[in-house]
């Protein structure tokens, strides 16, 4: 794999580098051939020197360099380096788009107007991810519009890893002037389906994995989350946070109560569950914020999403090289996917996810970079 110099990088962020290599990973590093397609690698920047890479291959991201309070940039994305990487090592879903239902679904089923739609059971008898075939699984179709935006296509076929309906979904990435990773996601059916469309991306603000999150300080705009079973398929009850490891109203260091002797932390190793947002579907309110005290590389979350999953890392193993020949160690990452609740098609109580014939699914997540000293 081929990275630009720090130097270079930094001359990015003062708009004194034009013409030089692409920054980052190399377009040579992602070409590889999966099930009969090319898997590419896309780069996307803005005009303040923000660098983000994506690949079709799971409509991923790959790398984003931001700059930390002294304009240096680095990558705070967590994973691999190559197609070839991504195809054959261990799937940890580092960056993808996650469909057709992000998070699990209980007992590996769900039914729609009395119809039994049963599912892959990936997780021991329940469903995650969409199966072990999901979008992540797939080599988009992608078409770059500009330096600063990409657009990865897919059709889904009905009962593809079960799910009715032909869904033709588009997702639309954007790095904007004001530092954001846009991420908009689009869908129709022609049948009437659940659809829970998240981005997995892996981040690390500090240094790109190679120590521990704990220290990062999290703020999560939501007064409730959802409590698990122990096969973390939520209960149907929203839990106050007030009190408990699971308050975040405040900014507080990730790792602060994380070994707390509380059995929903022990059921997910540590952090692993669905947030309930006080944001009311405003795309404008501030759902999420993380601050690295160290670089003062700041990340802000915004989406329409009722929901956001919050997962600390617990699973990372070290046993898998990524990028850099970096081996993630436990907890060296966090994920932030805006969504609709697990487990929601079997939860009349939580905010639908049906969708039907000429509905236009629309969902938006935005990661927003800054820095403070």
């Amino acid at each position: 794999m081929k990275y630009l110099g720090i130097m270079a990088l930094i001359l990015m962020v003062f708009g004194c580098a034009q013409e030089e290599a692409p920054v980052g990973i190399s377009s040579e590093d992602f070409a590889f051939d999966y099930n009969g397609k090319t898997i590419e690698l896309f780069t996307l920047k803005n005009d303040n020197g923000l660098v983000c890479q994506l690949t079709n291959f799971g409509a991923r991201v790959v790398s984003l360099y931001a700059p930390d309070k002294n304009g240096e940039l680095a990558d705070v994305i967590v994973g691999y380096g190559s197609g070839k990487d991504f195809v054959e090592k261990k799937e940890n879903f580092y960056g993808a788009v996650i469909g057709r239902y992000g998070n699990r679904i209980g007992n590996a089923a769900f039914s729609i107007d009395e119809v039994e739609y049963p599912l892959q059971k990936n997780d021991g008898k329940n469903h995650l991810h969409g199966g072990t075939n999901g979008f992540h699984r797939q080599v988009w179709d992608a078409e770059q519009l500009s330096d600063n935006n990409v657009v990865f296509s897919l059709v889904s076929p009905d009962m593809e890893t079960g799910y009715p309906g032909t869904v033709d979904v588009k997702v639309k990435y954007q790095l904007t002037a004001a530092n954001e990773l846009k991420i908009e996601y689009f869908a129709t059916t022609d049948k009437k389906t659940v659809l829970n469309l998240t981005n997995h991306s892996y981040f690390n603000l500090k240094d790109g994995g190679k120590t521990s999150i704990n220290e990062h300080l999290m703020y999560l705009n939501a007064d409730y989350y959802t409590p698990v079973d122990r096969s973390l398929i939520p209960t149907g009850e929203l839990a106050a946070v007030a009190g408990t490891p699971f308050d975040f109203t405040n900014p507080t260091a990730i790792g602060a109560r994380v070994e707390a002797d509380v059995e929903q932390l022990k059921v997910g190793g540590g952090y692993d569950h669905n947030w309930v947002l006080n944001t009311e579907n405003n795309v404008a309110a501030l759902a999420a914020k993380v601050v690295d005290p160290v670089s003062g590389r700041v990340l802000e979350v915004y989406t329409n999403e009722p929901g956001i999953q919050f997962y600390g890392g617990n699973f990372i193993d070290g046993q898998v090289a990524g990028k850099n020949d970096i081996k993630y160690g436990y907890r060296s990452a966090f994920c932030l996917e805006t969504q609709h609740f697990p487990d929601s098609p079997n939860k009349p109580e939580f905010p639908s996810v049906i969708v039907n014939p000429g509905d236009e699914y629309y969902s938006v997540c935005i990661y927003k970079f800054d820095v403070e000293n």
